[in-house]
């Protein structure tokens, strides 16, 4: 028999129940309030306590609910943190299973994919998928057999908010660690974000790709493409994070098609560049404003990127130059359409010059001894220093430095060392 103190509590659980099944979205809301006012952070045992052992009574509820409204948004925001509570509860692991075998996790993907549904409400969303998949592998197998990295995937790319984004990337990267069945999707999802229009989903994306790849360990071939693609975003941050997993990459067999791909942006072509001038402007018959161009500033990315990786290796530098580098970053130097790219790979010439002989004999010979003079004194500023004619030159070079020179100068500095 139960004392009358319990009996008291189990009433006081099926009043509360009653209430709730009677209120309208008013009174539920405002229930909700008080639940999560009240409940923040405890532990699976006190909600027992505080609900008389009968906590699942209330979270069936709760779930059942989600599942008839969500998808017009009632309480929605509510909803989900009341959730959160049960499945965020130490010693309350039962609650999660109890949410998942009523088709949480599906529940939870499809919000991400209504529009009609409010950022904030998409936020809490994935706070919850956050906390499934931090309960272990199985469950990050589950959000992953229900299709749940493309719909992360996609929601973070149309996502306004970049707080939701930082809450994305966090799902995401605990999805790529402990997950060696769908670790692969997961690195594949995050390659397909690289082209999204948000400048924010692209850095965060960068960043996660740069560690699940390490654990992934092989380099999928369509990074290439993806990664050489970011370096047209005209934010700095976003180059930034990209030349760093261009030269992770460089550790992968993903390494020559990489340096083919910078070496080959050194040289847009006329055709490219006219197209996305029209993109840019809305006219194809205009030619300003040229340095605003995505063509351009992914030509001044990759001579930065080019001059990054060349001073962290010399083999790659070395197979750079046999890539026809040297000549690709004389006709940069002389694209009068974008300073930036003029100044970035001056700079990178200047090192593979004074690291190589060859280079600078060529280079040298090339665009001869007076021009020569004016870009070693200041490469940095040589754009701005420069008239018509040396301009062209550059562009209009030839250089083409054989492998074996490289080699034969290799030889000879051996040779030297011995002496």
């Amino acid at each position: 028999m139960t004392s009358a103190k319990e009996q008291a509590a189990i009433g006081r659980l099926l009043a509360f129940l009653q209430e709730w099944d009677n209120a309208g979205r008013a009174a539920r809301s405002r229930i909700l309030d008080n639940f999560i006012e009240a409940n923040q952070g405890k532990m699976g045992p006190e909600l027992e306590l505080e609900f008389s052992q009968g906590a699942s009574l209330f979270l069936a509820r709760l779930t059942a609910w989600l599942r008839l409204s969500y998808m017009n948004g009632t309480c929605l925001d509510q909803l989900l943190k009341a959730i959160g509570i049960f499945l965020s509860a130490a010693s309350g692991h039962r609650y999660l299973i109890e949410f998942l075998e009523v088709g949480g996790v599906l529940t939870l993907l499809e919000i991400l994919g209504l529009s009609q549904l409010k950022e904030e409400d998409k936020k809490e969303s994935i706070k919850l998928l956050q906390l499934v998949a931090n309960a272990g592998r199985k469950y990050k197998e589950l959000i992953c057999e229900s299709y749940g990295v493309r719909s992360i995937a996609e929601f973070m790319a149309s996502s306004k908010s970049e707080k939701a984004q930082r809450q994305v990337q966090i799902l995401l990267d605990s999805l790529g660690h402990g997950n060696p069945k769908y670790q692969n999707q997961v690195y594949k999802g995050l390659i397909a974000l690289l082209p999204c229009t948000s400048p924010h989903a692209q850095q965060l994306s960068l960043q996660t790709l740069r560690v699940v790849q390490a654990i992934v360990g092989k380099s999928h071939p369509s990074i290439v493409e993806a990664v050489l693609g970011v370096l047209r975003s005209m934010e700095l941050e976003v180059q930034y994070e990209a030349i760093q997993l261009i030269k992770d990459l460089t550790s992968y067999d993903v390494r020559p098609a990489l340096l083919r791909g910078l070496v080959a942006l050194l040289k847009p072509a006329r055709r490219e560049a006219v197209k996305t001038q029209a993109k840019t402007l809305g006219d194809p018959t205009t030619f300003d404003l040229a340095e605003s161009l995505p063509v351009y500033v992914q030509q001044a990315a990759a001579a930065k990127a080019i001059g990054v990786l060349a001073k962290s290796s010399t083999d790659l530098a070395k197979e750079l130059v046999q890539l026809r580098v040297v000549h690709g970053l004389m006709c940069a130097m002389g694209n009068q359409d974008h300073a930036t790219g003029q100044r970035q790979a001056s700079i990178t010439l200047a090192h593979f010059v004074q690291t190589f002989p060859v280079v600078e004999e060529h280079v040298r010979k090339a665009i001869g001894e007076p021009l020569f003079q004016l870009f070693m004194g200041d490469p940095k500023s040589l754009y701005m220093n420069m008239d018509a004619v040396q301009t062209d030159i550059l562009v209009s070079n030839k250089v083409d430095i054989p492998g074996s020179l490289l080699c034969l100068e290799r030889t000879q500095q051996k040779e030297e060392a011995w002496e």
